[in-house]
C-alpha cells in the first residue's frame, strides 16, 4: 500500500512510493534517483551488482519526471534526504516524461516567471510552488472556518450581471444572448441585498473581475475576493473582524505549514493587534512628507505614497476616514461631516489588502449619491429595491485573496500566488 513519502521515516522497515523522479544520478555500479510527492522527497538506491535485472532495466529507461511506483525495505542513511533511503526490489515506471522539459523542476536551471507559467502544470511540481499552493489552502480553510464559526452564511451570488458594482468602467463586457452582460467586479451589490433578506452575516471567497490595464506586480484582471458583510454593525465592528481573519490566517500558516515554510525560507510573524488607524488625511500629510510632494485633500493614495506610508507604519494598518467624493456610492458619509465618509482601507507595509466601509443603507440617500457619482439609479433598479423594504445598518469590507498570500510570504509578484494568472497578456493555459 502506497505510504505519504513525508511519513517515511528512518524506523520504517519497508514502503512502497508513488511519486515522480525528481532527480538521477548514476554513478556506474550506484545509482541514485530523488523521488518526489506532495509530501516531500525520498532516495531510492540502486546498488547494481545487488539488484534485479528487472529493477536496473527500469530505471535505466526512466527520464527525470516519469511516474514510477517503487517498492522495497527503508534504511536509516544520516546523509541522505529525510535520514533514510528505499532499496528498491520493484522498479516500475508508470508514466515516462519526455524530454527535454520545459523548464527545470530540480530548480538547478532558473527559468523566466513567463515560461513558468507557460508550462505552469510543470513549474507547480517544484517544491517550492507547491508550497506556496499548500499554505494558500490553509489560508483559505482557515478564514473559512473562523468566519463559519463566527455565524457567516456562505453565499454564491452572480458573475455574470447586467450592471456594474462602480460604474461602468473597467468592466469587461461579454456577449449575453440578445443582452448587454458584464463579469462582475464585485460581489457587493448582491451580499448588500442578503442583508435586506435577513441573513445577517455572509461571506462569499469567489472570483471578481477587473479591465484595469494594469501590467504591474500587484494586479490581476482576475482575482479572488474575500468579501464578508454584516448586518447591524459599523464600520469599526468590520474593521476589528478584518483584524481577526488577518491574525487566524498567519497563525493557521505558522501552525500548520512549517516545512512549507522552510521550503519558502520565510518566517512570517503573527501581526499584532489591534492595528493602527490613522485617518486619510493623517495619510496624506505623511505621505506628502516622505516623498515631498504636495498631495492635495481628495486625491486618491498612489504607489509612491503607499511605499512612503508602509516604510513609515511598518506593519498592517488602517486608513479610514476617507474623502466621500473619491470612495464608492455605498459608502456612508458621516452625518455631521458629509464630505468624509465611514470607509478604510487596510493596508499592508507594501500594498493595499482590503477595502470597506458601513454602507449606505437608506433609499434616498443611496439614490442621491448614486446620482453624485455620475450613474443612473435605473441602471441600479434591482439593487434599490430592496432598500425600500426594511434595510438594516450594514458594513463590511473585501480581502485579495493572492495580496493576502503574496504579502504574508513576500512573493515578487501577484502572479506567484495565483495558479494560472489572467492579466491583460495573458489568457492561457
Amino acid at each position: 500500500m502506497r505510504i505519504p513519502i513525508a511519513d517515511i521515516t528512518p524506523e520504517t522497515e519497508a514502503a512502497e512510493i508513488i511519486g515522480w523522479v525528481h532527480e538521477i544520478r548514476d554513478l556506474g555500479g550506484l545509482a541514485f534517483y530523488l523521488i518526489r510527492d506532495r509530501s516531500g522527497i525520498i532516495q531510492a538506491t540502486i546498488v547494481k551488482k545487488k539488484a534485479t535485472d528487472d529493477v536496473i532495466e527500469a530505471a535505466k529507461s526512466v527520464s527525470r519526471e516519469s511516474v514510477v511506483r517503487i517498492t522495497g525495505p527503508v534504511r536509516a542513511v544520516e546523509k541522505a534526504p529525510g535520514g533514510r533511503e528505499l532499496i528498491p526490489e520493484t522498479f516500475e515506471v508508470i508514466a515516462r516524461a519526455e524530454t527535454p522539459l520545459p523548464l527545470d523542476v530540480a530548480e538547478k536551471v532558473p527559468a523566466e516567471l513567463d515560461t513558468r507559467l507557460d508550462a505552469r502544470f510543470l513549474d507547480a511540481r517544484r517544491p517550492r510552488i507547491s508550497a506556496i499552493f499548500q499554505i494558500r489552502s490553509t489560508v483559505t480553510h482557515a478564514i473559512a472556518d473562523l468566519l463559519a464559526r463566527e455565524g457567516f452564511i456562505t453565499i454564491q451570488t452572480p458573475k455574470v450581471v447586467a450592471a456594474a458594482t462602480e460604474g461602468g468602467t473597467e468592466l469587461f463586457p461579454i456577449a449575453y444572448f440578445e443582452k448587454e452582460a458584464f463579469l462582475n467586479q464585485s460581489p457587493q451589490l448582491y451580499k448588500q441585498m442578503m442583508m435586506a433578506a435577513g441573513f445577517e452575516k455572509v461571506v462569499e471567497i469567489g472570483p471578481i473581475f477587473r479591465a484595469e490595464e494594469h501590467n504591474t506586480v500587484r494586479h490581476l484582471n482576475e482575482a479572488t475576493s474575500i468579501d464578508v458583510e454584516v448586518s447591524f454593525a459599523d464600520h469599526h465592528d468590520v474593521m476589528n473582524l478584518l483584524e481577526r481573519v488577518i491574525v487566524t490566517a498567519y497563525e493557521a500558516v505558522n501552525d500548520r505549514c512549517a516545512s512549507q515554510l522552510e521550503v519558502l525560507g520565510v518566517a512570517p510573524g503573527v501581526p499584532e493587534t489591534p492595528f493602527p488607524r490613522i485617518t486619510y488625511e493623517e495619510a496624506i500629510g505623511i505621505a506628502s512628507a516622505k516623498i515631498e510632494e504636495d498631495l492635495a485633500y481628495g486625491d486618491d493614495l498612489g504607489t509612491a505614497a503607499e511605499k512612503a506610508l508602509g516604510e513609515e507604519m511598518g506593519e498592517h494598518y488602517f486608513v479610514v476616514d476617507w474623502p466621500t467624493e473619491i470612495k464608492p456610492y455605498y459608502a456612508l458619509p458621516y452625518e455631521d461631516r458629509p464630505e468624509v465618509c465611514r470607509a478604510f482601507d487596510l493596508m499592508h507595509p507594501r500594498m493595499e489588502l482590503s477595502s470597506g466601509a458601513q454602507r449606505v443603507h437608506r433609499h434616498d440617500l443611496l439614490v442621491e449619491q448614486i446620482r453624485a457619482k455620475g450613474l443612473s439609479p435605473e441602471s441600479f433598479e434591482f439593487y434599490l429595491q430592496p432598500f425600500l423594504y426594511g434595510m438594516p445598518p450594514h458594513a463590511g469590507w473585501g480581502l485579495g485573496a493572492e495580496r493576502l498570500v503574496m504579502t504574508m510570504l513576500d512573493l515578487p509578484n501577484i502572479r506567484e500566488a495565483v495558479l494560472f494568472p489572467r492579466d491583460r497578456h495573458r489568457l492561457t493555459p
